[in-house]
């Protein structure tokens, strides 16, 4: 279940409690989830019944709890509480992990893309400027990608504030990811410190983690398995929960969160869930800056998990395995889909 999923799924339990009669507003349009938090309960939350309170007549946490009561039992979903003045807490089912990654490999370059403009229309008026040009052809794809009628060439149009940035001849990529990485209005990156293939340098990490991915499923294939949703199992370490390299289920030598255990693939599996709403929020804001930093964070968190991808030694593939390959070569597709949109490539090798 993804955020867009858990904010459809709490619109559909406001529309069942107005059908009952348990509450009196208008449906809203769209129910507002986000990460918890810190210190906070759960993974995700929701104000929507403090924003139905007033028009319901009731307190907040009357709406909560009307609301709660029709979210239980979901699929995907774990627990439902409420905090607070009315705050609707969710955590989800850790299978749902899985459900994430049959869903972006489904989807493919495409996942992320969305109906959620549908019906509004965009038109950008000519622009010149090199950087400018960019931006505006980055938009465009962003819009159309959320469902948006988007094109440029109408006079009066839409001209967004674009700070002027010179090519210098540069590669097109490093031209790109420096024109775009930073917000339109700010100054853009210098594109010659792009060409270094540093880890230092973004446009680096993002490809060569695209890459990475790529060459997992070559090493995978030749031990002999192949990528398959499902649980991911944690890192075993030193002493009496395993040895370095091993892993082990969740439950067999501790539980999830445990210091011995850190939860290896929750900060990668976060953000490929919250990247729909990564791209929507770049596409209303006209930031083509929030997806070259969203891809920057999910390459990252990729390279910190590719190390308990491949048994390691005398290790055997195991279910486990097949679940990390699946989970990595879905981020590499988001990370194909994000830099498609910024009009980068994303090479195979490096």
């Amino acid at each position: 279940m993804t955020p867009a999923d858990l904010s459809l799924t709490v619109l559909r339990a406001v529309r069942r409690a107005v059908d009952d009669g348990a509450l009196r507003v208008d449906v809203p349009s769209r129910a507002k989830v986000e990460r918890a938090r810190p210190g906070g309960v759960g993974e995700y939350a929701s104000s929507i019944a403090l924003s139905l309170a007033r028009p319901a007549g009731r307190s907040a946490l009357d709406v909560a709890g009307i609301l709660e009561e029709r979210l239980r039992g979901v699929p995907g979903l774990r627990a439902v509480e409420i905090t607070g003045p009315g705050f609707l807490n969710f955590t989800l089912l850790r299978d749902v992990d899985a459900d994430l990654v049959r869903g972006i490999l489904a989807a493919g370059t495409s996942y992320g893309h969305g109906a959620a403009l549908a019906g509004t229309v965009v038109r950008f008026a000519p622009v010149a400027e090199s950087r400018a040009v960019l931006v505006v052809e980055a938009l465009v794809r962003l819009l159309r990608s959320q469902g948006a009628d988007a094109e440029v060439g109408a006079d009066g149009g839409e001209r967004p504030h674009v700070y002027p940035g010179a090519s210098g001849g540069h590669g097109t990529d490093a031209v790109r990811w420096a024109f775009l990485r930073a917000a339109p209005h700010d100054r853009p990156l210098d594109p010659g410190s792009l060409l270094v293939p540093h880890e230092r340098n973004p446009l680096f990490r993002v490809q060569y983690a695209y890459s990475r991915t790529r060459r997992l499923l070559v090493n995978a294939r030749q031990l002999g398995f192949t990528p398959e949703p499902g649980r991911l199992g944690e890192p075993g370490r030193a002493g009496q929960y395993g040895r370095p390299g091993q892993y082990v289920e969740p439950g067999q030598y501790g539980r999830p969160g445990h210091p011995e255990h850190p939860d290896h693939a929750s900060p990668l599996l976060r953000l490929l869930r919250d990247h729909p709403i990564a791209l929507l929020s770049a596409a209303r804001h006209r930031a083509p800056d929030r997806v070259a930093r969203q891809l920057e964070a999910v390459a990252d968190a990729l390279l910190a998990f590719q190390h308990t991808v491949l048994p390691l030694g005398d290790e055997k593939p195991s279910a486990a395995h097949r679940s990390r390959l699946a989970l990595a070569e879905a981020a590499g597709t988001v990370l194909a889909g994000g830099l498609s949109v910024l009009g980068i490539s994303a090479p195979d090798r490096i």
